[in-house]
């Protein structure tokens, strides 16, 4: 059988990654398609230097437009990155009859409805595997593996920048600014880091997952996005103290009023699984009504990794390739012929509507009377308190220190009652710097 001919927009460093595996590989992933997968054309702006990768028997060109107009390529790989030359591009290999592979989270997280809606008007295939977690075959476990399930709820690490720094700050009891150096000088960080530090990177793939996991459509804009950047080295040993560690988490959960969507850096209990994940590696925890807590571990990034995952969306558009285009898997799991009633059905929630507990570290004028007033806002509240710990002034600021810091940690409350009790609790003349507030997740 004639091989399947793929264009590959963009080799960079997953683009050359793929290029490479599928070589390496050709012989069993040719098994395991049925028939043969052949990266036949490039297109670069920097041609000489994709040629020089791609060796002679391959076809390099300048516009990617190229590769679309080319009848004899079946599917296009978009790995250029980014909203906007991407989007047209890949809404032009769709409306020419293209599958596409894309690795694109951002592009999937803000446009994906109107591209998935495309692709499904046209008959083809819009895969991305990539776009989440690297080399974890997340995708494929929610929209196949798990579909006997209710997903109850996603918990993620999801971008492994956030992860490594914040394994650094609790290895060497270093601060957030630091350690970012040090990250951008290993790699691990690029030089303008706001994606990845902010928590939007870890959004877009959350988002992705969100509307496969619960049958809505991908609105990136509703999540609530929240980084690292603020974290001090005096709440990670804190946390550490407390019996957890803190993480970025990519979050959705369904509940009775909607589906929670939300990043922000998490305490986790040390005994989970998730909590020990360290370095730039990522984890996702899913649970589901059926199977219980599943756990997924892997590489999130790098060239050969997320190259694996692209080549699977390969194999997988190969064997569905003369499918009926109402029998292949859907973009987002859910037949359309159901999922506008799941779109209508479950709203994202505000984050203000959000029921979580709680860590607030307070900066105190050490002095009689603080702990009570702060512990009445608490109660007044109707927030229950957990644990409270307070550290010797002496710890906190050295010898002759006249100031502390109080540790609170809550049970469950809807969050915008734990806004109020917190602007109550800021105003206090003995609370003497900004109020740290982390969220905290038991994931049981």
């Amino acid at each position: 059988m004639k091989p399947i001919q793929v264009g590959l927009l963009g080799i960079g460093t997953v683009g050359s990654g793929t290029f490479n595996v599928l070589q390496r590989n050709q012989a069993e992933i040719k098994r395991r398609a049925g028939r043969g997968i052949e990266i036949t054309m490039v297109a670069d702006l920097d041609v000489a230097r994709a040629q020089s990768l791609v060796g002679p028997g391959v076809q390099v060109v300048s516009d990617a437009r190229a590769i679309i107009a080319n009848p004899d390529i079946d599917i296009v790989i978009e790995l250029i990155g980014g909203y906007g030359i991407a989007k047209q591009l890949v809404m032009e290999a769709i409306a020419a009859g293209k599958h596409v592979v894309t690795a694109n989270k951002a592009l999937l997280a803000v446009h994906g409805t109107e591209i998935f809606a495309a692709a499904s008007a046209k008959g083809v295939m819009v895969a991305f595997e990539a776009a989440v977690a690297g080399g974890i075959p997340i995708i494929k476990a929610l929209r196949e593996g798990l579909t006997a399930n209710s997903i109850q709820w996603i918990a993620g690490i999801i971008n492994g920048t956030t992860n490594f720094i914040l394994s650094e700050m609790r290895d060497k009891g270093l601060d957030f600014g630091v350690v970012l150096k040090e990250a951008q000088r290993l790699g691990y960080a690029e030089a303008d880091p706001t994606f990845d530090i902010e928590g939007v990177d870890a959004a877009h793939k959350v988002t992705i997952m969100s509307a496969i996991a619960f049958g809505i459509p991908v609105q990136f804009d509703k999540a609530y996005v929240e980084g690292i950047t603020k974290l001090g080295a005096a709440d990670i040993k804190y946390a550490e103290q407390l019996g957890y560690r803190i993480k970025l988490l990519g979050i959705t959960k369904r509940t009775a009023n909607g589906v929670e969507l939300r990043v922000h850096p998490s305490l986790v209990p040390t005994k989970r699984l998730i909590a020990n994940v360290e370095g730039a590696m990522n984890a996702v925890m899913v649970q589901g009504d059926a199977v219980g807590t599943t756990l997924y571990y892997g590489k999130g990034a790098g060239s050969e990794p997320t190259a694996s995952a692209v080549i699977a969306d390969l194999v997988d558009i190969t064997r569905l390739h003369t499918v009926d285009p109402l029998n292949r898997v859907p973009h987002l799991a859910f037949q359309a012929n159901t999922l506008d009633q799941a779109m209508s059905d479950l709203p994202v929630l505000p984050m203000g509507e959000v029921v979580t507990s709680y860590y607030l570290r307070l900066r105190v004028a050490d002095e009689a009377g603080v702990l009570a007033k702060v512990t009445g806002i608490v109660a007044n509240a109707g927030i229950s308190i957990d644990a409270v710990l307070q550290r010797e002034a002496d710890e906190v600021g050295g010898e002759g220190s006249t100031q502390t810091d109080l540790i609170i940690l809550t049970h469950d409350c809807v969050e915008a009652t734990m806004n109020a009790a917190i602007a109550q609790m800021q105003a206090l003349p003995t609370v003497l710097e900004p109020i740290t507030r982390i969220r905290k997740e038991e994931l049981a």
